[in-house]
Order: structure tokens, then C-alpha cells, then sequence
């Protein structure tokens, strides 16, 4: 029964190094178009903004200068988008060839989440704030009587009434 129970867990792990083979694959190419785009915006909105800022000083418009640096300070932001995109693109590629080389472990940083997950995480962690009679707070901390803190910081306090240390 072991064995049987072995064999399912690693089934169970292949498939989901190939569900996530695909989602890196798909999420890759997605962030390639996005950027290609993005780098395309970003040359027109950056010449704009010079060709503005250009033009408003040789005739000394204080309006149009403003605008040509909206345009500047847009530009930078579309690059700074971009930047973004492409480390998210770098740990993609890294997370598929460690499943290319079969050392990958799923432990990194959660990259996305998928359409289906998505209404299942938001009802779970939506706060209701509702208290029950033993200090149990239902919302994405819970919290009862000997202060246990289940949201992303789990801190160890002591119960001053029964010198006990909990989790």
C-alpha cells in the first residue's frame, strides 16, 4: 500500500510541474507581447513628450512644457512597466528550466493566480468580522484568547494568566 500511495504522490507531482510548465509558458508569452507593445509605447510617448517640451521652449509656452513633461513622466512609467515585466519574464524562465532539468520546486513567490482560484481566495479571505463568544475573529487574521496571529506573521506571545507561550 505504500508503494501504491508513492506512486500516486509523484503522479500528483509530475502533473503539477507540467500544469506549471504550461501556465510559465503561456504567462512568458503573454509578458513577450505585452512587452513588445509596451516598448513600442514607450518610444512614441517618450518622443512626444520631447518634441513637445522642444517645441514649448522655442516658443515659450508654459503650458505645453507641462505637458511634454506629462509625457516624459508617462514614458518613464510605461519603462518602469516594462522593467517589471521583464524580471517576472527572468524567474519564468529560470522556474522552466529547473522543470526542464528536473529540479524544480515549487516554493517561489506566487506569480499569479489563476481565473477559476481567483472568487474561491476572495470569498475565503473577505473579512466578515464576526466575533464569537471565544474571541475568534473570521476574518483574514484570526485571533482568539491567547493571541495567535494567523495572517501572514505568526507571532508566539505569553498568556500572562498561564505563563504559557502558544502559536
Amino acid at each position: 500500500m505504500s508503494t501504491n500511495n508513492s506512486l500516486e504522490i509523484m503522479n500528483i507531482l509530475d502533473n503539477n510541474r507540467i500544469n506549471d510548465l504550461h501556465r510559465f509558458l503561456n504567462k512568458r508569452k503573454c509578458l513577450n507581447i505585452t512587452n513588445s507593445y509596451l516598448i513600442y509605447l514607450f518610444y512614441l510617448v517618450q518622443s512626444a513628450g520631447v518634441l513637445t517640451t522642444s517645441y514649448a521652449a522655442s516658443n515659450n509656452d508654459q503650458r505645453l512644457i507641462w505637458l511634454g513633461i506629462f509625457f516624459n513622466l508617462l514614458a518613464t512609467l510605461i519603462s518602469v512597466y516594462e522593467k517589471t515585466n521583464n524580471s517576472i519574464l527572468k524567474k519564468l524562465l529560470n522556474d522552466i528550466s529547473l522543470i526542464k532539468d528536473g529540479n524544480y520546486i515549487d516554493e517561489g513567490l506566487l506569480v499569479d493566480i489563476e481565473n477559476e482560484n481567483l472568487s474561491s481566495i476572495l470569498s475565503v479571505n473577505k473579512p466578515s468580522n464576526v466575533n464569537t463568544g471565544s474571541n475568534v475573529n473570521t476574518g483574514s487574521n484570526v485571533n482568539t484568547g491567547s493571541n495567535v496571529n494567523t495572517g501572514s506573521n505568526v507571532t508566539q506571545t505569553q498568556n500572562l494568566d498561564t505563563a504559557e507561550q502558544k502559536v
